[in-house]
């Protein structure tokens, strides 16, 4: 995969994160602490400034309640360079679970 991809793919996983990691009302900070991970560490995550380990990644999807399959679900097909809108889309399947538990 090339540089420039595999950075924008990590972007766009990033901000599912952290959509994600919103949704269910966690701070960045308790999020990190639950996932037991830095807290600094989780914001180069949300920033796509990490490539996350497999375990990390187990990590991020337990404490989220995702299964990790959802999280990664169409994060490929979602890059678009310089498109933020395009990074988490409104009916998103990890986020569309989240919010129906919510109601």
């Amino acid at each position: 995969m090339a540089n420039g991809l595999s950075n924008r793919v990590l972007k766009v996983l990033g901000l599912r994160i952290r959509d994600l990691r919103r949704a269910q009302g966690f701070s960045q900070e308790a999020f990190a602490d639950k996932c037991g991970v830095h807290r600094t560490f989780m914001g180069t995550i949300e920033r796509g400034e990490s490539n996350l380990s497999f375990s990390n990644l187990l990590k991020v999807s337990f404490t989220l309640g995702v299964p990790l399959a959802a999280l990664l679900e169409g994060v490929d097909q979602d890059v678009k360079p310089d498109d933020r809108a395009s990074a988490v889309k409104r009916d998103d399947p990890p986020l569309r679970a989240i919010r129906r538990s919510q109601r």
